[in-house]
């Protein structure tokens, strides 16, 4: 077993990048040609299922085992939420403080800022690869086609949004990425601008208007690929962040049909809660016991070894090596006893009691108490404040590998629910409480509009869009929403107040207050200097500067 501790990659997050990004993902050059892969039978199928079976399991990064945060898709829901408030990087050996610390290490020549670009261009160039070929030879490929739309939608969606100057609201001419198509040569490569936050999303909707068209008749096997309401839902995603909120309502209407949302039983079931998928999951992917992610290095650089609390093989540096990722203090105490979701993490109180009658108060959550117990001593946190939304495959907890092959949920139709209402409530203020409120009541039947005040530090957004972020926050936590949220609602982060468990040095109350961004700047990720070096157009975004010390504590 190779236990990684942070102490030994310093060295190597300091290095410098020389490569060029626009080599690794010219469309032009890594493949053979069009012809002969449309001559190659099943190339195109492989090429298609590539699209979705690709999106964790692998080291796509580093090449390495040796890097726990390589691991897929998933690991960019904890970069982008850790940035923020609501999820505490914490322990002794956390593998995500790079980007809670808003470190420096996240600027142009350093190694993380490499991460998402190699991730997210290397995903879009496959794209780009099934969109040549459908184009070579269109007829049986449609549907294909239809996928690679879809999924290129979402991840320029998602890379848009991360490496934006300035959200859509506050600046719809705002930088954000190259965009690289499957018509793009070497040479427009080379001078080709970060596309205004207007046109990219034109082009991202463009790309779900064909994959819409594409995919009506499909129907999928499972919700490892998607289909039609995916693609509505997507759209939904879409329109919600350019505020047109007649069609964000329309579309994420349309994308729940056929889809319920999760009961109290399903949420917090210890078997399989949050790695399985049920009648809400829209869209997901799942781990392989084939995957090197899972067979390499014990399983430790996956996500079930970051965000699985519940294992009985001592190994995960969530559980085992010091490295939990707790909720926010404020987030948990604003959560009302009556709403079922606050048993996704531990109760704060817990670690006033003894240890033995911890372990008694812990066997509500857990059917592992000793094992929580020995997480909170290795990471030297206390218990309170543990995520259990995420549980080990059922049946599994003490077998190696195995506990980790999960599911992860990638859309839910609760996320449409609330796109919804905030639409809806945008242009109608008493339709949207009325479907926020038949909504909460799913999860507290005590829930009553406007109880939540207290869980925001600035007035950016009205009392409604409040109402609706909280619930976005306590329903999806984990789930990669949360520096969306702050950058589109342009929230301040906020983590010094009475009683916080953030991390001593990273205690910030940050409003930026630049060019009218609340939200903190180093969420505007740095594009990899290499990039810039060879694409001659291309700026950047300023590198991280975080506040030195911690701050005044604020008084909600």
């Amino acid at each position: 077993m190779k236990k990684i501790f942070l102490s030994v990659v310093y060295i190597a997050l300091a290095a410098p990048l020389m490569t060029s990004c626009i080599e690794e993902i010219d469309p032009q050059t890594s493949y053979v040609t069009e012809k002969q892969a449309s001559d190659t039978p099943g190339f195109y199928e492989s090429s298609v299922a590539s699209l979705t079976s690709n999106l964790c399991g692998k080291f796509t990064y580093s090449g390495s085992d040796t890097e726990p945060y390589d691991f897929g898709y998933p690991s960019f829901f904890l970069q982008r939420d850790v940035m923020g408030q609501d999820m505490v990087a914490a322990g002794t050996n956390n593998w995500y403080s790079t980007w809670y610390e808003a470190s420096y290490g996240l600027g142009p020549t350093y190694a993380r800022c490499q991460v998402p670009w190699t991730y997210y261009y290397k995903w879009i160039d496959n794209c780009n690869k099934v969109l040549l070929l459908y184009k070579s030879a269109p007829e049986g490929r449609e549907e294909g086609a239809g996928i690679a739309y879809a999924m290129r939608a979402m991840f320029y969606q998602d890379i848009v949004r991360m490496f934006a100057a300035k959200p859509y609201a506050l600046d719809p001419e705002a930088e954000t990425v190259p965009m690289v198509t499957e018509t793009l040569t070497k040479e427009q490569a080379a001078e080709n601008p970060r596309a205004k936050f207007k046109d990219a999303y034109a082009q991202i909707l463009s790309d779900l208007d064909e994959a819409e068209k594409l995919l009506a008749n499909y129907e999928r096997e499972d919700v490892y690929t998607p289909d039609l309401s995916v693609v509505y839902g997507l759209k939904a995603r879409a329109y919600l962040e350019i505020q047109d909120w007649a069609n964000a309502e329309k579309y994420a209407k349309m994308a729940q049909k056929g889809y319920t949302v999760m009961d109290a039983a399903q949420f917090l079931s210890h078997d399989n809660g949050f790695n399985k998928p049920n009648a809400s999951w829209m869209f997901g992917l799942t781990f392989r016991d084939t995957d090197p992610n899972i067979t390499e290095n014990d399983g430790d650089s996956s996500w079930g070894s970051i965000m699985i609390m519940e294992n009985g093989f001592e190994c995960g540096y969530g559980a085992n090596y010091g490295g939990p990722m707790l909720i926010d203090r404020h987030l948990f105490e604003t959560i009302p006893a009556t709403d079922f979701r606050k048993k996704c993490w531990i109760d704060f109180d817990l670690d006033n009691m003894n240890a033995e009658d911890q372990a008694v108060a812990l066997s509500e959550y857990t059917d592992h108490p000793l094992q929580i117990q020995n997480s909170a001593a290795k990471a030297q946190t206390g218990v309170g404040g543990m995520e259990l939304k995420y549980r080990p495959q059922a049946g599994m907890y003490d077998t190696k590998y195995t506990a980790w092959v999960v599911a992860v949920p990638l859309m839910r139709v609760e996320e449409m629910k609330l796109i919804e209402a905030e639409a809806a409530g945008m242009q109608d203020l008493a339709r949207g409480q009325q479907l926020l409120t038949e909504f909460a009541q799913t999860r507290d039947p005590n829930y009553i509009y406007g109880k939540h005040q207290d869980a925001y530090g600035n007035e950016s957004t009205s009392e409604f869009q409040n109402e609706v972020w909280w619930q976005r926050r306590v329903e999806l936590w984990g789930e990669g929403f949360s520096t969306f949220d702050m950058k589109r609602l342009n929230k301040a982060v906020i983590r010094n107040y009475a009683n916080t468990n953030h991390v001593k040095g990273y205690k910030w109350n940050f409003e930026n207050q630049k060019d009218g961004c609340l939200y903190p700047k180093w969420m505007n990720l740095c594009i990899v200097q290499s990039e810039t070096n060879y694409n001659y157009a291309c700026t950047n975004n300023e590198t991280p500067d975080a506040p030195e010390d911690d701050s005044e504590v604020f008084t909600w």
